[in-house]
């Protein structure tokens, strides 16, 4: 038995979120903030005995922000677990029958339990008889609903709908736009009530390991600390008769030290003192001085210890003496260890829910750990923004959060690709460590030489960092990009993926003349050859993005390279050509080429310097000397620009800086009347267009007037 799926709607940051879950180890990514926390108290307040009573206790802070200020008052909150694979055994039958099961043949197989906090029933049936389209009414009687008095929590099971679908939401909560509620809730389709006493909590290990934070306070506190938990389970286990010589000896030392003379004295000398202070008729009847060493199992195990010896020290301490990262392991360690116990009992399905695991601990232990983090019989969901982690997840096994304004949108990577095109991703995932998944925007790239220079560049010329725009450029190390791509779609993640490639088209007249050499003809037949495999490529992307919104291919007219001169950088080129030649005269010539017009003379001295170098070296070369003069080719901005769309406050920063970059080279340019533009455009007062016109007049070659066109 294991969870299939968890759907939430109106809690928290989850507007209306399905999370899809396999067998064995399952994990959930997102950025902070994005939920991750969230969806596991969701999880807790049905599975984890401790937590029911929290289920009772849901306030309007519970519901989604996008009902905020009273709009929740009438919504219900719905949590709904769905499980599968449930086998025959009588027991857990009888459990998901009579509660929460969907029979459909001799035994169930699948089973729901569901949390409903909704309108108790008088507010539902006033609802009800609301006139449809009388909006006042509703209105009036929204008006008077409070959460303490007039809220419920109601658990059910055996439902058949779907909850994430907004029809079926209506139909069982109603519709608020038309005034239409309904009289009645059918059992058969959005389940029946499970008695309290049948929780689901009960009958299952359930094991949630919080996110790392400071498990040192932890250790010292008896309620946190997992080493005192497992003693704690383990003394109900010791026999009277192997704990009985303990406990004499405990009895014999606690006489020893009252029998002292110290101290016995100093009981004396106490009592002495009370009587000579308040006389005998007020003193004490008796005092005494006692030892209070436990000679009970369970307090006497409080006093016992961890100590611990970092790796490849001899020195054994304190948790309070380890690194973070080691505290940390050991914290976890013990926790996997209470769930190994608390799974050994009779219980029909083991879950073990784990948040954050990865703080303070080594990239290599996290992924090592990770990977074995196997228990078979056991479902493992654990919550992470580690990227290390997520590369050791199969990846039909993530769910990833996307933060959005007041709500979270979940994807499922894998959802509707087959197991050729899920082996490509995961094959990839695994062969190389980026940050895919997590980013809020992809740039796909062929080589070296744009994974090095253009965050450069965007860095100089913009004065914001990809990172901070929230992109990720990653590397194909090839024109594959349809492998990766797929995983950007409607079905799958949604977010944009731009495709940077080139076209290859050809940079001299590939046509073959009499006279020429067999050099040349060589150059031209593989310049010919080279267009002729952009041209393919292209068809090949055109064809790939059709129907696809989320994914867009932009190319170099020729390559990255001859590119980047013919937007005007043949400076940059120019400074490394001592580096890359040592003779004078090669110089002297390579500099004449760069500095030609014809890009069939600068384009073969470009490509033959990367040649040489090696591209990936020629563009760390060439990134020393990229400064905000560099102009940013307008294939590489529209794909920035689609991957991430950028807020107005973004786009202003990136004109101040262009601002101040200029001020900074002549600070005889007035900028007063762009500057005033620029803070009516910040509070949403004037448009990227009037900017334009004022900046036009003042730096009228500079590279922002090309991305003010393009984005307004």
């Amino acid at each position: 038995m294991y969870i299939s799926k968890v759907s939430l709607i109106n809690y928290r940051n989850f507007a209306n979120a399905n999370f899809n879950f396999k067998k064995g180890i399952n994990t959930i990514i997102g950025e902070n903030g994005s939920g991750k926390t969230n969806v596991f108290k969701a999880v807790r307040l049905l599975l984890e005995d401790a937590s029911l009573q929290y289920a009772y206790k849901l306030t309007e802070g519970d519901f989604n922000r996008t009902l905020d200020k009273n709009k929740w008052k009438g919504h219900w909150i719905i949590i709904s677990i769905e499980f599968d694979e449930l086998n025959d055994e009588e027991a857990i039958q009888s459990l998901f029958i009579h509660g929460a099961g969907i029979a459909e043949e001799d035994y169930v197989k699948k089973a729901t339990y569901n949390l409903f906090f909704r309108p108790k029933a008088d507010i539902r049936q006033k609802l009800s008889e609301l006139a449809k389209g009388d909006t006042a009414g509703l209105q009036t009687l929204l008006d008077e609903i409070n959460i303490q008095d007039n809220y419920e929590t109601f658990f059910t099971g055996k439902s058949i709908a779907d909850f994430n679908d907004p029809a079926v939401y209506k139909e069982l909560v109603g519709d608020f736009e038309n005034v239409i509620f309904p009289p009645t809730i059918d059992a058969s389709k959005f389940g029946s009530k499970i008695p309290h006493q049948m929780s689901v909590a009960k009958e299952i290990s359930f094991t949630f390991i919080q996110a790392l934070r400071d498990v040192v306070s932890d250790f010292h506190n008896n309620r946190t600390n997992p080493l005192f938990t497992l003693l704690k389970n383990k003394s109900g286990e010791i026999k009277e008769a192997d704990y009985k010589p303990i406990s004499d000896l405990v009895n014999d030392l606690n006489e020893s030290i009252e029998a002292l003379p110290d101290v016995q004295n100093i009981r004396d000398d106490i009592k002495s003192t009370i009587q000579d202070a308040v006389g005998l008729t007020y003193s004490p009847s008796s005092l005494s001085i006692k030892s209070s060493v436990p000679d009970e199992a369970e307090k006497l195990l409080q006093s016992l210890k961890l100590f611990i010896g970092e790796p490849g020290e001899e020195y054994e301490g304190g948790i309070h003496e380890l690194s973070l990262g080691g505290a940390n392991l050991i914290f976890l360690t013990l926790k996997l260890l209470e769930f190994k116990y608390q799974k050994s009992k009779d219980t029909f399905a083991n879950f073990l829910i784990i948040e954050e695991p990865e703080a303070h601990i080594h990239n290599h232990i996290q992924k090592a750990l990770f990977d074995k983090l196997d228990y078979g019989d056991t479902q493992i969901i654990y919550s992470t923004h580690s990227t290390q982690i997520s590369e050791v997840s199969n990846v039909e096994n993530i769910n990833i959060l996307a933060k959005k304004l007041n709500y979270a949108e979940v994807y499922q990577p894998s959802t509707g690709l087959g197991p050729e095109n899920i082996n490509q991703i995961q094959r990839y995932l695994d062969a190389v460590r980026t940050n895919l998944l997590f980013a809020k925007g992809v740039i796909l790239v062929e080589g070296d030489a744009e994974e090095i220079l253009i965050p450069t560049m965007v860095k100089k010329a913009f004065g914001v960092s990809l990172d901070e725009l929230g992109i990720s450029l990653i590397n194909i190390r090839s024109t594959g990009f349809e492998n990766v791509a797929q995983l950007f779609h409607n079905d799958r993640i949604q977010r944009k993926c731009a495709i940077l490639t080139d076209l290859d088209d050809a940079i001299c007249d590939t046509t073959e003349v009499v006279g020429d050499s067999d050099a040349l003809k060589k150059y031209k037949k593989k310049v010919a050859g080279s267009k002729q495999k952009g041209l393919a490529r292209k068809v090949k992307l055109d064809a790939f993005e059709v129907g696809n919104i989320w994914v867009k291919a932009f190319y170099a007219k020729h390559t990255f390279e001859v590119d980047f001169i013919t937007e005007g950088n043949e400076l940059e080129v120019k400074k490394i050509i001592n580096q890359v030649y040592v003779d004078q005269d090669t110089r002297d010539t390579a500099k004449a080429d760069i500095e030609d017009a014809d890009v069939s003379i600068y384009g073969k001295r470009v490509l033959t310097m990367a040649k040489q170098e090696g591209k990936g070296w020629f563009a760390i070369m060439l990134g020393k000397h990229i400064s905000y003069k560099t102009i940013l080719p307008s294939y590489i901005i529209d794909a920035i620009f689609f991957a991430k769309e950028t807020s107005p406050n973004t786009i202003a920063d990136i004109i101040d800086y262009r601002i101040k970059k200029n001020f900074g080279d002549d600070n005889k340019l007035d900028f007063t009347s762009c500057k005033v533009e620029l803070l009516k455009y910040r509070n949403g007062e004037t448009t990227l267009g009037d900017l334009a016109f004022d900046f036009d007049l003042v730096i009228p070659d500079d590279q922002i007037l090309t991305l003010i066109d393009k984005l307004k």
